[in-house]
């Protein structure tokens, strides 16, 4: 307890905080994984698991507007419509790997944030960072990938690292 008017014991910044984008994939073998926020890992590591499908939801928008999505799958290519708010993007069942992905934001939500994601492919490990609706991941390797990670950054912020490298 502090006397009314006086100093705080501490910084009161970042008081509070709410996840900006939440993700969850589904994994060769496992099924779909709890979904996790923020720049957090989805999928596996060091389990030689494809990831087959998304999904991506904006659980606590501030501005009007969503994200939208799609992926690029074995045997199928690139799917030709964008997915949106929650919806899977991938197959389920079919044993199909993902190989990459693009993500944007739309709306005022795009007025506001850059998206930023990257991913774990085959053979090439974590990759660069990608940016709104820039693919990550490879074509012509046949390579799966097996992990991503999601973050929002306030337009115009910096990257959250490399971006060399997102997409071969």
């Amino acid at each position: 307890l502090v006397k009314k008017g006086g100093a705080a014991p501490g910084s009161t910044a970042n008081a509070y905080r709410s996840a900006l984008v939440s993700y969850s994939t589904h994994v060769q073998n496992i099924g779909w994984q709890t979904a996790v926020q923020d720049g957090a890992t989805a999928g596996t590591s060091g389990q030689s698991k494809r990831l087959e499908a998304i999904k991506i939801s904006l659980p606590n928008q501030g501005y009007s507007g969503g994200i939208q999505y799609r992926t690029h799958i074995q045997n199928i290519g690139w799917e030709s419509s964008w997915k949106s708010n929650g919806a899977a993007s991938g197959t389920s069942g079919r044993a199909l790997r993902l190989e990459a992905i693009q993500i944007k934001l739309t709306g005022d939500m795009a007025k506001n944030y850059d998206v930023y994601y990257r991913v774990h492919a085959q053979n090439f490990g974590w990759m660069g960072w990608a940016k709104n609706g820039a693919s990550a991941g490879t074509a012509g390797y046949s390579y799966r990938l097996e992990a991503i990670q999601i973050k929002l950054v306030k337009k115009g912020g910096a990257a959250p690292g490399s971006t060399a490298n997102a997409y071969r």
